[in-house]
């Protein structure tokens, strides 16, 4: 057997540069690069892997957090066909992971983290940054990725490597089980050298197989179809990730079910499609959510329910409802206690084709359907046309980017109330040109995400939405989409504070109550709410601050001047930064319920009343078995 002598680091990225992935006959390369800070647990190691042996190509980052999050988003734009690799030192850098991780195994996303650890010689601990244990020492920082890792593992051999990097691969490429995979490897480790199979550097292609669902199954689906009166389709994440929507689209001509989008999967059907309900649940569509309610038959398709979804198990009333479950995951085919179809979403549509030729629903259920969407694209035309007092409501912002952007230009945001005004107001166009982070919904992931975005396809523009709240979290990227050369527009929307828990407070009677950015008062103590004076609020200049990170910045001040950004920001080749204010207190109507506990007993009357509200809506909640 021939051999090769590499260190373990070197070897790592010798065998990351040979793998591919193939689905229905398209092969690609499966690592895009790899974003890394090279500190003193990985600089010997991986850093000086990726200098000399330049196999996969490394990208700088200011944030640990910010690298994971964009290699997230670049996987999603990539229906999690590629993604990167990220590294860092032991430490700080390697917990600064951890946020963003959650995130991308939550949402299904693959992404390998690579981050250093402590010596696996242990003669010289504690090194610096170890986090020392009196019950073991087989124990570093580097554990918190268990929990939220698809698949975890720590080299302290060599050899090692050969057994644990299939793995990585097998999970990072699975559909069923991809998320975070997280390999800690000891700095001495990586270092180290040793005869490595010249066979294992081979190029590997993971075939990405179209699982399809058990026959009985389908069959009893299509038994379920048939009978069912007011079917409803909502359409979630796993839609996109199987490149399911055309034979989705030819599924829903050819039986006249209507279609409710969840965050992930908003764009299946274009937003003026008459089969098209829209968001659904507690940011839904006044249509979507009836429907909802009124369905016999609910088939899920690549969703995971989540309590958004259903209105924290409020949405589907009909006391006979019943659920079909097209998913890859069995742990989310069963849920509601469907019925499952195990498998790929493209692969079981096609199948149940086949069995329901001649159903269709009702004449008027469909033209029901109809009427609900353009009632409510009327009513998304009037909030983007929403003019008052030469201040501007959210919904106008949304609107002014939507009727500016192209087709296939991709609006992305993740946090705060931007989301919900997104999932009920943006007209999807085209399948990727809705791009929101809600699984986790972590502030601080739009910026880094519109970078992550625009690598994946930079004939796009990306329009990045971000709130004061988020951009203040994680706003470095700025510095390495510049450094790097792809251009984002940030429309960014100063709110004085975080202006959705701020509506959410209100609601739950808590008043704002440390939610904008002010002052201490003096009288008080407290962050107080909404009721100040101006001279309390902080003097923040998030246009300069943006460009002291490099950006080309606009300032707006009414809708005619945002307007006029849009136009001028398309003409430039560098980031720019739209910024505006917004009426913190100009919402969009409809918004379902959500359940967030509230307070008991309080002293508070608003309190008071907002749990006896609380307490009207679970009256609703369902099992579903």
């Amino acid at each position: 057997m021939k051999t090769i002598r590499l260190t373990v680091a070197q070897a790592v990225i010798k065998y990351l540069n040979q793998q591919y992935v193939e689905r229905d006959g398209v092969e690609n390369k499966f690592f895009a690069g790899c974003f890394g800070i090279l500190g003193h647990g990985n600089v010997a190691g991986m850093g000086q892997a990726i200098q000399q042996q330049n196999d996969l190509k490394y990208y700088q980052c200011r944030n640990e957090q910010s690298m994971v999050h964009t290699a997230a988003a670049y996987a999603k734009m990539k229906n999690r066909l590629s993604t990167f690799a990220c590294t860092t030192s032991i430490g700080p850098g390697a917990t600064n992971m951890l946020t963003a991780a959650a995130g991308a195994t939550i949402n299904r996303l693959p992404v390998l983290l690579i981050p250093g650890d402590i010596f696996a010689r242990r003669n010289v601990a504690p090194v610096l940054q170890q986090l020392e244990s009196p019950n073991s020492q087989d124990f570093s920082v580097n554990d918190c990725f268990k929990p939220i890792s698809k698949y975890w593992d720590r080299i302290n051999r060599p050899e090692q490597i050969l057994f644990a990097l299939p793995e990585v691969m097998r999970v990072l490429t699975s559909p069923s089980e991809t998320g975070a995979v997280t390999l800690a490897i000891p700095q001495d480790v990586q270092a180290e050298a040793f005869d490595c199979p010249e066979d294992f550097f081979s190029k590997k292609t993971w075939r990405i197989m179209r699982q399809r669902p058990d026959v009985s199954q389908i069959k009893r689906a299509a038994d379920l179809i048939k009978k069912s009166k007011k079917p409803l389709i909502i359409a979630g994440g796993g839609a996109h990730y199987s490149d399911a929507l055309d034979v989705l689209k030819t599924f829903v001509y050819k039986t006249h079910i209507p279609v409710a989008e969840t965050f992930a999967g908003k764009g299946a059907l274009r937003f003026d499609d008459p089969h098209q309900l829209g968001a659904v649940g507690a940011t839904g569509t006044p249509g979507a959510n009836k429907i909802s309610e009124e369905a016999d038959l609910v088939i899920g398709l690549g969703t995971r329910y989540s309590d958004f979804t259903t209105a924290s198990k409020t949405a589907f009333q009909n006391p006979d409802v019943k659920f079909v479950n097209i998913n890859v995951t069995e742990f989310d085919a069963a849920k509601h206690g469907g019925l499952m179809l195990q498998g790929d979403a493209k692969a079981t549509l096609e199948e149940l084709l086949g069995l329901l030729d001649g159903y269709q629903v009702d004449q008027d259920y469909s033209n029901k359907v109809s009427e609900f969407n353009q009632s409510w694209e009327a009513k998304v035309s009037k909030i983007y046309d929403y003019r008052h007092d030469n201040l501007l409501s959210q919904g106008e912002i949304i609107g002014a980017v939507n009727e500016f952007a192209d087709d296939n230009d991709v609006v992305l945001c993740a946090a705060g109330s931007l989301p919900g005004d997104l999932h009920k107001l943006w007209r999807t166009k085209s399948s990727k040109s809705f791009h929101l982070e809600y699984g986790y919904s972590c502030m601080g992931y739009e910026i880094a995400g519109g970078l992550g975005a625009k690598m994946a396809d930079p004939s796009r523009e990306i329009y990045v939405m971000v709130g004061d709240g988020s951009y203040l979290m994680l706003s470095q990227e700025i510095v390495t989409s510049i450094q790097e050369n792809y251009k984002i527009t940030i429309v960014l929307i100063d709110n004085d504070g975080y202006k959705s828990i701020g509506s959410l407070s209100r609601s739950l009677g808590s008043e704002g109550y440390g939610t904008r950015y002010l002052y201490r008062n003096p009288d008080s103590q407290k962050i107080d709410g909404d009721d100040v004076v101006s001279d309390a609020v902080l003097p923040i200049n998030l246009a300069d601050n943006a460009r002291s990170l490099g950006a080309h910045v606009i300032e707006c001040t009414d809708y005619t001047s945002l307007t006029n950004a849009l136009k001028t920001a398309k003409g430039i080749d560098i980031t720019t930064v739209i910024y505006t204010t917004c009426d913190r207190y100009q919402g969009t109507d409809g918004y379902g319920w959500w359940e967030v506990p509230i307070a008991q007993v309080s002293d508070m009357e608003t309190v008071k009343e907002a749990y006896k509200d609380s307490l009207e809506h679970k009256k609703k909640q369902r099992f579903h078995h």
